[in-house]
C-alpha cells in the first residue's frame, strides 16, 4: 500500500479529546502565543504534581497503620522494624525537602530554595508530620515511651520519713 493512501485514511478521523491542533501561520506572534499557551500548561502540569508529591506521605498514612496493627503491640523485631522505617522516614524526607520539589520549581525561580512552592512544601511538612506521630503513638502503645509516672521514679527526690521528723 501506498502512504497516500494511509494518509487520507487517517484524516477524517476526529482529533483526541484534548488535542488543540497548531495554528499555522507564518507570524511570529502566533507561534509566541502558543509557546506561551504550552509553557503556561506545562507549570500548571508541574504544579499539579508537586502537590501530588506533597501528600504522597498523607496517602501512605492508611497502609503503615495497618502495618503497625498487624505486627501486634509486643516488642518483637518485626514491629521494631516496622517502626524503626516509620521513625526514620519522615526525617530522611524533611532533610531532602528541597531535592525532591526541585524538578517542579517554576523556571523563574530558584529550583532549590526554601522560597520556592511554599505551600506544597508546608504540605509536605504537615504530612511527613503526621507519619512522624502515628509512628510515637505505636511506640506509645508498645510501652517503649515513658509517658507514666513509674517511668520517673529514678528522677524523684523522696522526703524525710514521717519518724524522723518529729524528732
Amino acid at each position: 500500500m501506498s502512504t497516500s493512501t494511509e494518509v487520507s485514511k487517517w484524516r477524517h478521523l476526529p482529533p483526541p479529546p484534548g488535542f488543540a491542533p497548531a495554528v499555522s501561520s507564518s507570524k511570529a506572534s502566533g507561534k509566541s502565543v502558543a509557546t506561551a499557551t504550552a509553557t503556561a500548561s506545562y507549570e500548571e502540569l508541574k504544579a499539579k504534581r508537586a502537590w501530588d508529591l506533597a501528600i504522597s506521605p498523607a496517602k501512605s498514612l492508611p497502609m503503615q497503620a495497618f502495618m503497625l496493627y498487624m505486627s501486634g503491640g509486643g516488642v518483637q523485631i518485626f514491629s521494631m522494624g516496622i517502626v524503626f522505617m516509620l521513625l526514620s522516614s519522615p526525617f530522611k524526607n524533611l532533610a531532602s525537602i528541597n531535592t525532591a520539589f526541585a524538578p517542579f520549581a517554576p523556571a523563574s525561580s530558584s529550583s532549590k530554595s526554601l522560597s520556592t512552592l511554599p505551600l506544597q512544601k508546608i504540605a509536605y511538612l504537615v504530612c511527613n508530620l503526621l507519619t512522624l506521630a502515628l509512628g510515637l503513638w505505636k511506640c506509645r502503645s508498645m510501652g517503649l515511651l515513658p509517658t507514666g509516672t513509674g517511668d520517673w521514679l529514678a528522677f524523684e527526690t523522696r522526703g524525710q520519713p514521717p519518724e524522723i521528723l518529729l524528732v
